[in-house]
């Protein structure tokens, strides 16, 4: 036990409530990367001071060197790698195209993770649907779908999957989730091609230049740039896979070295070094690749991990108390502390909270816990990430790289209110009605 006083939760809670109002108090100064980071220096340092005179300062480390610096490198590296990649194309801003790019992110997510996917795809789906004057709606789905809900099938989809393959769950079992990703899957593209198609017919045909016949006889093309940064690609995928402690187990003994802890970080950062060395600088001039978006995730998320550390040692210590028993309520608990909290730790934390209850004769037990809680835990953990900015890294990343882009996306609480409770939360609910009412 830890011991958490309340007021060590406080600076995480002004850390969420500046970057949800201070965009829209401060737009000038809140634009300047410069002044993020005083204000996260602001917000961070007297909580490191706070958490070290708690007797915490070992907690705030471990997060920090463990959680944070793996997280910002691997989302680094994805990001450099994937804007070294030029994907041309002939095509339209219709609604089957965009779905066209939903449906493949889907399924990408699942293999390269939502980061990869998300990175992959981002940017020519912006390119595609620079001449639309109403796109905020498909960075939104996006975000959905291919940074969060479509990571589910694998360990390497989501970080707390691959915490739970950590924990005695085999990699086939993911694929067990495969009815619940179809339904979440179906029921987010349909609603995206209504709403894309009705605005498409409606607003976006006066705007938009009308292919002529000679074009929607022509098939479209695809072609790649920077066809070197696949094998970068691949390169990451196989270091977060092989490279940990459970493959390597020097990495975690007490006396391993630095270098040993972080080995997979530093091959990371190698991979960085070599793309941006070998990718002809006109492909990322034509994918409008800035180190802006990277930066502004990687200052704002040094205040999240700070501030959000004892709200973590604050789970852990007092998951077990919650009452929480049944399949759809580790659903929707692991889903809400998701959407703010790391899903990550969140994911643990209550599969220790899973491995606590009493099971009866006949559960068929995976990872130490039933097979239904386990579901519930992975799909709340990861669905639920997509409900805020924050609730994982893509999410942010995502918007950011909007923005550089000029697309003018909503605030941290008109996201909730615009997008995610009125079309996340219901999806959600049903699923939960159909897979964990029985």
């Amino acid at each position: 036990m830890h011991n958490i006083e309340p007021y060590l939760l406080i600076p995480f809670a002004i850390m969420l409530l500046s970057i949800a109002i201070l965009p829209l108090a401060l737009p000038r100064f809140w634009g300047k990367n410069s002044n993020k980071l005083l204000f996260v220096l602001l917000v961070s340092v007297p909580t490191a001071i706070m958490l070290s005179r708690a007797g915490l300062g070992e907690n705030l480390e471990h997060q920090m060197l463990y959680d944070y610096v793996p997280f910002i490198v691997l989302l680094m590296a994805l990001y450099v790698v994937t804007g070294g990649i030029r994907i041309n194309y002939t095509t339209t801003p219709r609604p089957t195209v965009n779905a066209a790019i939903m449906f493949i992110g889907y399924g990408l997510a699942s293999i390269v993770g939502t980061t990869g996917a998300a990175m992959l795809l981002i940017r020519p789906l912006l390119e595609i649907n620079r001449d639309r004057t109403y796109k905020v709606h498909t960075i939104l789905f996006f975000i959905a779908m291919v940074a969060n809900c479509g990571g589910v099938l694998t360990p390497l989809g989501d970080p707390p999957l691959f915490l739970l393959y950590l924990r005695g769950a085999e990699f086939s079992w993911f694929q067990t989730l495969f009815p619940q990703w179809v339904f979440v899957g179906s029921v987010l593209l349909f609603v995206y091609v209504i709403i894309d198609t009705y605005i498409w017919k409606r607003k976006e045909l006066m705007g938009v230049r009308p292919r002529s016949e000679s074009e929607e006889d022509e098939p479209i093309k695809i072609s790649f740039s920077g066809s070197v940064n696949l094998f970068y690609l691949s390169a990451i995928l196989l270091s977060v896979a092989f490279i940990n402690p459970s493959q390597i187990p020097a990495m975690a003994a007490d006396d391993a070295a630095w270098y040993m802890r972080f080995l997979r970080e530093i091959v990371l950062i190698l991979i960085i070094i070599l793309s941006l060395i070998s990718t002809r600088r006109r492909v990322r001039r034509e994918n409008h690749f800035s180190w802006e978006p990277i930066t502004e995730v990687a200052i704002l998320f040094v205040g999240i991990f700070v501030t959000m550390t004892p709200a973590l040692l604050f789970l852990n210590d007092n998951a077990a108390s919650l009452g929480i028993t049944e399949p759809s309520q580790f659903f929707f608990a692991s889903g809400a502390l998701s959407s703010f909290l790391d899903n990550a730790p969140t994911a643990v934390a209550f599969h220790s909270v899973a491995q606590a209850l009493p099971v009866t004769e006949g559960t068929q037990l995976v990872a130490g816990i039933s097979n239904q809680l386990l579901t519930a835990i992975a799909l709340g953990s990861v669905l639920f990430g997509a409900m805020t900015y924050i609730g994982n890294g893509p999410n942010f990343m995502v918007k950011a790289v909007a923005e550089n882009d000029g697309v003018r996306m909503p605030s941290f609480f008109g996201y909730i209110f615009k997008f995610s409770l009125i079309i996340l939360l219901p999806t959600y609910i049903l699923m939960a009605l159909v897979f964990f009412s029985r």
